[in-house]
């Protein structure tokens, strides 16, 4: 990609808003209404997304829609000026696909957006729940035609959909998580509505709590923010309805994607701040260990060491005495722990020891659903062997990291990244950083 493909892909995102006819509010409105239909509505006001409009059609520093507004995009365009659907070569859609392109889209992207615009269109409905398989699919209509249907069967349906999803993590490419989680989102928002009978309220409270716990996290990784702050704010409202330790779950990931989305840790401390006091007054010790553990690492990348031991302290008394039977299989185990360990002592200025706990707990992370964790725990042991005098061991690992940021698309490893190769500086001239720098312009 370059400064001119990315200019043609503006250009043709303007020749396509106005061959509908649209001003940039006109596209505005169009989005914001698919949005609603599809049951994914937008963070931002209407005079946002025009802004947003602007910014991918400025041909002299075009942007690249995000993958929240490309869906909407894509099934905006996947419909003729009459409403029928138009999916083949000449047609808005592929035009569209031929924009994203230009602006640097990747052909997987492009090619599971392809997918599911063309299952959810020509379904006749136009809906997301489309995405699911046919018998869910009758199921889940069923329920929302006429609530009273609603059954645990259902429910559980869905909780398997967001476990399957939520396994995934780290082996699937995040755009490709949100494709698969898009439905159930929509279900649980459609549901929430509904006169749902009262035994089943806390089942559906469950699942849609865990649904938008996930779809934020998603969201956050695919960039779009706007969307995963109003997806956090619908986890928290559904968790507010149960026990204290399931809404300690949703603020702990809430504070993550905002210690990196947001500038400072203020944001983050309050909402870590609130995991705490949930966590003391649940069920689940894995919980309130994760919690203490998210509680160090503030303190840790605020200054206050003495903060940051105690509550590993506690963190460590969760894990290691706390009973087998936790409630929420939350899955925080004491390599998890090692790790937060190491970042504790990085910041507080031992890297040597850091390194020590990081190599530690990598080694202990073995499962698919810790590569994402790994990726990021072994590229904050490559700084903290910088930091500690050896910055070709530490360029190194950083190879290792890029290969598996790649796979991953994580955000929080990448960002972990850029950190290391910024602490690379002093060693500017070296071949060493120089590879280095050639093997992460391939990533771009």
């Amino acid at each position: 990609m370059n400064t001119r493909d990315t200019a043609v892909g503006a250009r043709t995102l303007k020749r396509l808003r106005r061959s509908r006819g649209w001003s940039l509010a006109g596209l505005a409105r169009a989005l914001t209404g698919t949005a609603t239909r599809l049951g994914l509505p937008l963070a931002a006001p209407t005079t946002g997304v025009q802004r947003s409009v602007a910014r991918w059609e400025n041909s002299a520093a075009p942007v690249r829609p995000g993958h929240h507004y490309q869906l909407l995009l894509a099934h905006l365009y996947a419909r003729g000026p009459d409403g029928t659907p138009q999916l083949g070569p000449g047609s808005d859609f592929a035009e569209l696909l031929t924009a994203l392109a230009h602006h640097g889209e990747s052909d997987r992207q492009l090619a599971d957006l392809r997918t599911v615009v063309t299952r959810t269109v020509t379904t006749g409905n136009g809906s997301l729940l489309a995405l699911l398989g046919p018998h869910t699919q009758a199921t889940v209509s069923g329920a929302l035609a006429d609530p009273g249907r609603t059954d645990a069967g259902l429910l559980d349906t869905l909780h398997a959909a967001v476990d399957t999803a939520n396994q995934h993590v780290g082996s699937l490419p995040f755009v490709r998580l949100h494709l698969l989680l898009s439905p159930v989102v929509e279900t649980c928002r459609r549901l929430l509505t509904r006169d749902v009978p009262a035994p089943l309220l806390p089942g559906l409270h469950t699942v849609a709590a865990q649904t938008f716990t996930l779809a934020g996290r998603i969201a956050f990784e695919t960039h779009d923010d706007a969307a995963s702050r109003a997806l956090y704010a619908a986890a928290t409202e559904a968790a507010d309805r149960l026990p204290t330790w399931r809404r300690a779950v949703v603020h702990m990931s809430h504070a993550l994607v905002t210690l990196h989305s947001a500038p400072g840790t203020d944001a983050a401390r309050a909402l870590v701040e609130a995991a705490v006091r949930d966590a003391r007054t649940g069920d689940s010790p894995a919980v309130r260990g994760r919690a203490h553990a998210l509680h160090a690492e503030i303190a840790a990348r605020s200054g206050h060491r003495h903060q940051a031991l105690t509550a590993l302290s506690l963190a460590r008394y969760d894990i290691d005495d706390g009973p087998t039977d936790d409630p929420s299989n939350a899955g925080f185990s004491s390599a998890h722990l090692r790790g937060f360990e190491g970042l504790c002592t990085l910041h507080t200025g031992d890297a040597a020891t850091a390194e020590t706990h990081f190599a530690g707990a990598a080694a202990a992370l073995t499962r698919p659903r810790d590569r994402l964790q790994r990726a990021i725990i072994t590229t904050d042991q490559a700084l903290a062997r910088i930091r500690s005098g050896d910055p070709a061991a530490g360029t190194a690992l950083l190879h290792t990291c890029a290969d598996e940021i790649s796979a991953t698309g994580g955000r929080v490893p990448a960002l972990r990244l850029r950190r290391a190769r910024h602490a690379l500086r002093p060693w500017h001239g070296e071949r060493f950083v120089a590879e280095l720098d050639d093997h992460l312009l391939t990533m771009c």
